[in-house]
């Protein structure tokens, strides 16, 4: 009797130990979060917002989902799919219920983007003499050289947030804003941009040779830049008084130097031809890789007979673009019409414009 016994005792006594033992490993859950708190999806998009709960050794890591509409957006273990425009609200709660974390799903119609040939202006061939012609050259603007160009077509104005979020479905801006020039993205992504919005449009649909839209060479940039054929020789595009055409280091923050931002396209004047924002407000990539203007050899187009430059572009090979026009964060020196850079980094003062070749 006193042996069995004993060994009720020891039976108890681990199953005791066992259970504290159990006890102490749970780890009761704090929390939870979602990687989004707010979303803008289009009819039938889908979209995975994904759940994170604390702590990440939680014993019970079981939530369930709920959206507060149904027929606005599903969620399905995350998987959110927009059924019709509204709002809805998607919810995920830890299984004791006790924790809950929120995002608000906006649905909206697909943003048909305009179609960029209304925004493009006509730039009549001509021929200019490209690099500095103020005297007041930075190195890489010399040489000066004669340059014939073939007629095109560029923006108005640089590529807006709203065009951008139209094609590619993000906005990799640092200042954010629809009517903003799009900043802050790479050559990559443009190339990608391009390519999305060239299956959308183009330019001329009955063409034969179908142009595409394009990043401007930069000789085709600086040509419209000056004013084309129509140019009065400014430093500036479209004026030699730069607070009257750009967005730059002095005013781009009402006098204050931490609120220097970029502004919504076309709030300055035109340059000749019309187009706005050359000077100052991002600088704007072209198509061209870097080169020397000293490196003649370089450079493809050369006419002996003409003795100038017809269509040129830069190095085939290479592995930086070059960018022109200046931006908010810079002096008027870098604003000027022949003023160039070659970015080596994405970066808020660095957007782009369209260009077609004409018909």
């Amino acid at each position: 009797m006193k042996r069995n016994l004993f060994k009720f005792v020891v039976i108890a006594v681990l199953l005791m130990a066992t259970t504290v033992s159990s006890c102490q490993r749970d780890k009761a859950v704090t929390g939870v979060t979602l990687n989004y708190k707010t979303l803008e999806l289009i009819i039938d998009e889908p979209f995975l917002l994904i759940e994170t709960v604390e702590p990440k050794d939680a014993t019970n890591k079981l939530v369930r989902w709920e959206s507060s509409n149904p027929d606005v957006a599903t969620v399905v273990r995350g998987n959110v799919t927009a059924k019709s425009v509204g709002i809805a609200t998607i919810t995920v709660i830890t299984e004791d219920g006790e924790h809950t974390a929120f995002c608000d799903v906006e649905v909206v119609l697909p943003l048909p983007p305009t179609d960029p040939i209304e925004t493009m202006i006509e730039v009549k061939g001509g021929v200019f003499t490209m690099g500095c012609t103020d005297g007041a050259c930075n190195t890489n603007e010399r040489p000066n050289f004669p340059v014939k160009l073939s007629s095109y077509y560029i923006g108005k104005y640089p590529v807006t947030q709203k065009e951008w979020k139209a094609i590619m479905r993000n906005n990799p801006s640092h200042f954010k804003g629809d009517d903003l020039p799009v900043e802050n993205m790479s050559f990559d992504d443009i190339v990608s941009f391009l390519e999305k919005l060239n299956e959308i449009y183009k330019p001329f649909p009955d063409s034969l040779a179908i142009p595409k839209y394009r990043l401007a060479t930069e000789a085709e940039w600086e040509f419209a830049a000056r004013g084309g054929k129509d140019s009065r020789g400014y430093k500036f595009s479209g004026s030699n008084n730069i607070n009257a055409v750009a967005w730059f280091s002095d005013n781009s923050g009402n006098g204050q130097v931490n609120e220097r931002r970029t502004h919504p396209v076309g709030t300055k004047e035109p340059n000749e031809l019309g187009i706005y924002d050359m000077s100052g407000n991002v600088w704007e990539w072209c198509n061209d890789l870097w080169g020397s203007y000293e490196d003649k050899a370089i450079r493809t187009g050369y006419d002996p007979a003409l003795d100038m430059w017809v269509n040129p572009q830069g190095p085939i090979v290479g592995g930086l673009h070059v960018a022109r026009g200046g931006s908010w964060i810079d002096f008027p020196q870098f604003c000027r019409v022949a003023a160039r850079t070659f970015p080596t980094v994405n970066h808020n003062s660095l957007g782009f414009r369209l260009a077609i070749s004409a018909e």
